[in-house]
């Protein structure tokens, strides 16, 4: 499966100089969440709308390969969403990312 995340192009860089990625969300790390946000591809554009939108630094929506992860992950659902969002519990290998571009605000996924 597909799973997207959107990073600051600076948090990303940082990930590939480590090889590893520990932001759960916007100016929060695993460490202070439990996991990594995640979402499915439809869902995207939402989260950019309800987090992401006043951010003016640029942004990389990564793609993830859950077959790829070394970290378990899991759909949860989330109270008052449609849709379960995906969730990776543990740090984000940075060799399961298979895509990382440019995010302006409109999901091309």
């Amino acid at each position: 499966m597909r799973i997207f995340h959107l990073a600051t192009a600076a948090s990303w860089a940082d990930a590939l100089a480590r090889g590893t990625y520990t932001v759960s969300t916007l100016g929060l790390d695993l460490d202070d969440v439990g996991f990594i946000h995640c979402s499915q591809g439809t869902q995207v554009a939402g989260v950019h709308d309800r987090f992401y939108r006043e951010v003016t630094e640029p942004l990389v929506l990564l793609e993830i390969d859950t077959e790829l992860l070394t970290s378990p992950w899991q759909l949860d659902d989330v109270p008052g969403q449609p849709e379960p969002f995906p969730h990776v519990y543990g740090p984000l290998n940075a060799d399961a990312v298979v895509s990382a571009e440019p995010f302006t605000g409109s999901a091309s996924t």
